[in-house]
């Protein structure tokens, strides 16, 4: 794809804008996907170049938390692979997707993805009530229900973190705070195995994915520093405000 100037500069700050609220209040993509999609990316080459190059991402917020997965080495290893695999599954299904299918399953996708978002709070308030039931360790329903996370995280994965932290809290018996941890390791296991897997999938705009990067690395960067002078709440009402706007726009545009 040949971008002009001013192609790259609204990738540029769409990315800059994903990596800014993803680190601030999640659902970046929200606001990355629509972009490259109205510049005339085709939507499934706009999900796999997205994933590819917004997967990196997924590394610090792992990394910031590594403390506590500390007694956690048995889940991981059960719930690590699964993750892999359903996302993995996710992205093949994604590449056996056509255009004209995905086109009409995006806007959907998108609204789902915001209303993910929306419940962000509720979801979390209702996760912490519910600590001390469910199984200690990772049981069937736990590891169907990651999968599934990880199918979604390759098909799509706008809000996918949120799916799989309802699933570890209403499932293991454990506090909150030790669960989000293995959320960050397990999103970033979904999303690395779907890039991978795209990589040599001939669907990445690699021009694209560089832009996307630099300024989600860049935005990443300027969100740690505006963490404690933006109200992730307010943030994320504006990402669900966006979301919300842009899905009912692809979902009635002619």
């Amino acid at each position: 794809m040949v971008l002009s100037v001013l192609s790259i500069l609204a990738i540029a700050a769409a990315a800059v804008a994903a990596g800014l609220i993803n680190a601030l209040a999640g659902g970046g993509t929200l606001i990355a996907f629509p972009v490259l999609t109205l510049l005339g990316v085709p939507p499934v080459v706009a999900n796999v170049t997205l994933t590819v190059a917004l997967s990196p991402g997924y590394l610090g917020g792992a990394l910031a938390q590594r403390r506590l997965l500390a007694g956690q080495k048995r889940r991981l290893l059960a719930l690590v692979p699964v993750s892999v695999v359903g996302g993995i599954a996710g992205g093949f299904l994604l590449l056996h997707t056509s255009e004209q299918l995905f086109r009409l399953v995006v806007p959907y996708l998108i609204l789902l993805a915001a209303g993910l978002l929306a419940v962000q709070g509720p979801v979390r308030k209702l996760l912490g009530r519910a600590e001390g039931h469910g199984g200690s360790n990772a049981g069937p329903v736990t590891l169907l229900g990651i999968a599934a996370a990880g199918v979604y995280a390759g098909y799509f994965g706008a809000g996918v973190s949120i799916v799989t932290l309802a699933v570890l809290g209403l499932t293991i018996n454990e506090s909150l705070t030790r669960l989000n941890a293995v959320k960050q390791a397990l999103s970033f296991a979904m999303n690395v195995a779907a890039a991978l897997f795209f990589v040599f999938s001939g669907k990445v705009d690699w021009t694209v994915a560089a832009i996307m990067a630099a300024g989600a690395l860049a935005g990443g960067m300027l969100g740690g520093r505006l963490a404690n002078r933006i109200s992730p709440t307010v943030l994320r009402v504006v990402v669900v405000a966006f979301g919300a706007v842009i899905g009912l726009y692809f979902l009635f545009r002619p």
